[in-house]
């Protein structure tokens, strides 16, 4: 009997049909209802309270970003995109979506991947999303981040003014766990943060340009022999496909294998800061599944630098930072509003020990 009841959202009848089809071959899953606008979207999600929603982005009447903020606001429900989205404008609005709360995004077939091939990944992205625990995610939550910053924690435990670097890693969740993370960073922090996220191509290739417009912290992707010295304040953001990683002070970028079946790897990039800078550095591991990252943690940690992993409560997927914290890799777990503030204090101690 199938277990996974799902809403499909698309305009083209023609493409919406195919993923119907696709869908209802799988004896584990039933098409429950069909819309093609946003707003027949959210009266269905709140009529028939499926498992999972595929959500196009580009929909008349109500577009998939407003459906996905208002869905995720009053009727939380894991979202998967699908969508054929390539232009700057149009990704911006899948980045919006996923920080609103849609868990992943898949991008629509081209017609020139091999038989199966698609589908195959299309059926698997449907069951992975459809297992994810929502919470109702109204996007006001991150604009009033920035109004109002929390309050840092209470004082170190380790001394701040030895860092010189911030890595943070993440996966699903990601979006919208590093937006809140860096809108907890005052203006004059001024450790360099170097940023891994898992997403797939081709929806990676504006991310850091959308991320750099959500906070007031320049954001770009890393360039090869940059030096980190230059990056203060700044974040440097692997780009899709290539691993990021310090060697002798600079930026390094390559395509070697996958780790993890990740390109950028989380792992590849703490690893490597554990070579460099070790008991100088700081490192997160956020949201995301499976367990790239809690192993490259664990070498920070064990090379005296401070570690810290997002908690189960306010993961999207526990995964990565569950992986970390039963690996030991993690010296504190927090949850993620605490995150950025307390960054701010290991950042205001590091000034006060440069002045």
């Amino acid at each position: 009997m199938p277990t996974i009841r799902v809403l499909v959202v698309e305009d083209s009848m023609t493409v919406r049909q195919r993923l119907i089809e696709i869908l209802s071959a799988d004896p584990e899953i039933e098409v429950v209802g069909e819309a093609g606008d946003g707003k027949q979207a959210i009266e269905l999600c709140q009529r028939l309270r499926p498992s999972l929603i595929t959500m196009d982005m580009m929909l008349p009447v109500m577009t998939g970003l407003a459906a996905t903020e208002f869905i995720m606001a009053h009727c939380p429900t894991p979202i998967l995109i699908v969508s054929a989205s390539v232009n700057r404008g149009e990704l911006f609005k899948t980045y919006d979506a996923l920080a609103a709360g849609a868990v992943d995004v898949l991008d629509k077939p081209s017609g020139t991947e091999m038989d199966g091939v698609w589908e195959g990944r299309f059926i698997a992205a449907t069951k992975m999303v459809s297992r994810i625990r929502v919470i109702t995610h109204p996007r006001a939550r991150l604009i009033e981040q920035k109004r109002s910053r929390p309050t840092p924690p209470g004082p170190a435990r380790t001394g701040g003014g030895r860092y010189e670097l911030v890595a943070i890693g993440t996966s699903t969740g990601g979006p919208g766990a590093i937006v809140e993370v860096l809108r907890g960073l005052p203006t004059d922090f001024r450790l360099p943060i170097l940023f891994v996220l898992h997403i797939n191509e081709p929806f990676g290739i504006a991310f850091a340009d959308w991320l750099d417009g959500q906070t007031d912290r320049r954001v770009a992707y890393g360039r090869e022999g940059e030096p980190i010295a230059d990056a203060a304040g700044r974040v440097i953001m692997a780009p899709a496909g290539q691993h990021l990683t310090v060697r002798d002070g600079l930026v390094h970028l390559t395509r070697a294998p996958e780790r993890h079946s990740c390109r950028p790897s989380v792992d590849v990039l703490f690893e490597s800061i554990a070579h460099e800078y070790g008991a100088r550095a700081v490192a997160c591991l956020l949201t995301g599944m499976g367990r790239d990252g809690a192993e490259g943690l664990l070498r920070l940690r064990q090379a005296g630098a401070l570690t810290i992993a997002q908690d189960e409560a306010s993961s999207v997927i526990y995964g990565m930072p569950r992986e970390a914290a039963m690996l030991g890799a993690a010296n504190e777990i927090l949850p993620l509003p605490e995150i950025g503030p307390r960054l701010a204090l290991i950042g205001a101690q590091a000034r006060g020990a440069s002045s």
